[in-house]
């Protein structure tokens, strides 16, 4: 094997493994012409420059003419902005850092369940400022950075996963006193988290 083989082979699997972990509909791609930028790519498509990097594995702004780029579903046609991923993803590194991966898209997925519920406003942001609801935008740690593990389970509850099957709640049962969340139907445990309807 060449050294130039040698140096694609890492291309290659970590092109293998984000198109066998992507639905056939997810992505485009795109041919870099003269001039383009990362940047203006990503507007161009409605996408974050922060996900047409990790799509390509490209992390300086170093491309060229004629290099094939892979276009992430935009979030725009999802209906759900950037700033609501930021938001959610937040909210997630607040609840549920420490967590398995799985209990971090389970709280993601009860946002977007009630997001679909019409007990619930209709909107990511207004699920999670809804007064009460969620401890961390009370106590201020709701706008601390997202993490990227929060990030991908972001992705993976907006892609469909829901590890819940349609909870609306959750709760830590060593720090919950409501009786509203103990009368409640318990659906689901993951980590220290009790995802209930």
């Amino acid at each position: 094997m060449s050294k130039r083989q040698r140096a694609l082979v890492p291309v290659i699997v970590g092109l293998m493994v984000f198109c066998f972990s992507l639905p056939a509909s997810a992505a485009t791609t795109y041919t870099v012409r003269p001039g383009d930028t990362l940047w203006a790519i990503s507007r161009s498509f409605g996408v974050s420059l922060y996900d047409l990097r990790v799509a390509n594995n490209v992390w300086t702004d170093l491309i060229y003419p004629g290099q094939r780029l892979v276009i992430p579903t935009s979030s725009r046609a999802s209906g759900v902005t950037w700033a609501e991923i930021d938001l959610l993803a937040r909210l997630v590194t607040a609840e549920a850092t420490g967590e398995p991966f799985v209990g971090q898209v389970a709280v993601a997925a009860v946002v977007l369940n009630r997001v679909r519920s019409p007990l619930f406003p209709n909107s990511i942001a207004a699920v999670i400022y809804q007064p009460g609801q969620f401890c961390p935008v009370a106590n201020g740690l709701i706008n601390r950075p997202a993490s990227e593990t929060a990030l991908r389970a972001v992705r993976a509850a907006l892609a469909g996963w829901d590890p819940t099957g349609g909870a609306l709640f959750f709760f830590n049962p060593a720090k919950t006193s409501s009786p509203f969340m103990w009368s409640r139907t318990v659906v689901a445990v993951y980590g220290n988290h009790w995802f209930c309807i």
